[in-house]
């Protein structure tokens, strides 16, 4: 799993049977490394996400045939990583009715 940053919505009008329904959003990482999600969850644009790769992705998905290789897995509230701290205010934290996780790096 990775926690990455929405940047933006990927608007496709021709997919593969299968993926018409999905909402894409486009993520990049601290490093700048941009990747494209599918979002069973709904997450806005500049929030920070966790999600799952490879073929684990697909059961993130409502249908787990979903073509996807990346999902993203829910919202993170407060992440800590080498001494750098990413939060969400309390009033944003209270609004965001989506799925929600408290990520922390190992020591």
């Amino acid at each position: 799993m990775e926690v990455l940053q929405v940047v933006a919505d990927l608007v496709c009008t021709r997919r593969v049977e299968g993926m018409q329904a999905v909402s894409l959003r486009v993520l990049q990482s601290e490093q700048g490394v941009v990747s494209v999600a599918s979002d069973p969850v709904g997450v806005p644009e500049g929030k920070w996400v966790f999600v799952t790769t490879g073929s684990a992705a697909r059961f993130a998905m409502p249908d787990p045939l979903t073509i996807t290789d990346l999902a993203i897995c829910g919202i993170v509230d407060h992440w800590e990583c080498a001494g750098n701290a990413q939060a969400v205010t309390p009033d944003a934290a209270a609004a965001d009715t989506g799925a929600r996780a408290d990520v922390r790096a190992a020591p």
